[in-house]
């Protein structure tokens, strides 16, 4: 007994020092919590991007890309080249750390799209109805707009333009991978060509998709090697990260 009582005995002690350590420094203890429900609260930030331009194709789609590198796409779309009838599609990957750090500065730098974003010129063509979102969880932030003269937002613009344009050549190329290989040489020569004119951004978001036709022995030959030539132009990530 006289060995277990001086342990009990420091247990309270300190059980006793930290009560009193809280209730002597009260603002401690509220800041403890307040850091606690914060943390517990916090979302990551995101920026969407949505057009909606009738006859096009796709009509629809969104892309909504997080500060912590998740990005989510939506569209409605044509389901094949020579098809009228249109499908919903939706897909999921990691943006690059370039990009997503890139979305958030210009983000920044159109203020958060919070003012006056469209150009206001009515004798502009119509070019799609499209919107920028900005949301933290606190705040939420938007602007539609058909031109903006705002180089921020004109460089959001062309580089959501350019992720959708990856991801809808993703889409079609796994229903003619499913469907019609024959028609896999053709979408793939405009990808190839598209990509090497760095209108297409995010391609290692398709790379699953292009990696199922090389490896695919039923596929000609030359479109495997079509294939591969365009996943090795997705960008490899530097040592420093």
């Amino acid at each position: 007994m006289r060995t277990v009582i001086p342990r009990v005995r420091r247990k309270h002690k300190a059980a006793e020092s930290r009560a009193h350590s809280l209730v002597r420094w009260p603002h401690l203890s509220f800041l403890l919590i307040g850091l606690g429900l914060t943390l517990h609260a916090a979302e990551p930030a995101a920026v969407t991007f949505s057009l909606d331009f009738p006859g096009s194709d796709p009509a629809h789609y969104s892309v909504a890309v997080r500060s912590d590198g998740h990005a989510s796409y939506k569209s409605n779309a044509k389901i094949s080249d020579d098809s009228t009838d249109t499908e919903d599609y939706q897909t999921e990957f990691v943006v690059s750390d370039r990009n997503r750090a890139l979305i958030f500065e210009l983000a920044a730098r159109a203020h958060f799209f919070s003012g006056k974003v469209d150009s206001g010129n009515k004798k502009l063509a119509f070019a799609g109805a499209k919107k920028l979102t900005y949301s933290d969880g606190t705040k939420t932030t938007s602007a539609d707009y058909n031109y903006s003269q705002q180089p921020a937002v004109q460089q959001l613009t062309a580089l959501f333009e350019g992720i959708s344009a990856t991801l809808e050549f993703g889409r079609r190329l796994a229903f003619d991978h499913r469907y019609q290989k024959l028609a896999l040489e053709e979408e793939l020569s405009r990808m190839e060509s598209e990509a090497k004119s760095g209108e297409l951004v995010e391609l290692q978001a398709v790379q699953p998709i292009l990696q199922a036709i090389f490896d695919d022995t039923s596929v000609m030959n030359v479109t495997r090697a079509r294939a591969q030539r365009i996943m090795e132009m997705v960008e490899k990530p530097s040592s420093a990260r």
